[in-house]
């Protein structure tokens, strides 16, 4: 990831711009006021969704864990 250095005044005046710039990449934005860092602006990590349940009742499987030849069909 990039860490990409802002003054303050840039930052006031393009924030929101930046902020989705920094959401989009994940890339981190260091604001600083009179040439010292200040402030870091990192993209929140959000917790994946677990993929257990997701399609529940839309997914049959025929044949057990020890059969090699198992599959899988969608229901709609």
């Amino acid at each position: 990831m990039a860490n990409r250095i802002v003054k303050a005044s840039e930052f006031k005046a393009t924030c929101l711009k930046l902020m989705d710039e920094v959401a989009a990449t994940g890339d981190t934005l260091t604001i600083t006021k009179n040439g010292r860092p200040v402030v870091e602006v990192r993209a929140v990590e959000r917790p994946r969704k677990s993929l257990y349940g997701r399609n529940r009742g839309r997914i049959v499987i025929h044949g057990d864990l020890d059969d090699h030849h198992m599959a899988w069909e969608m229901q709609d």
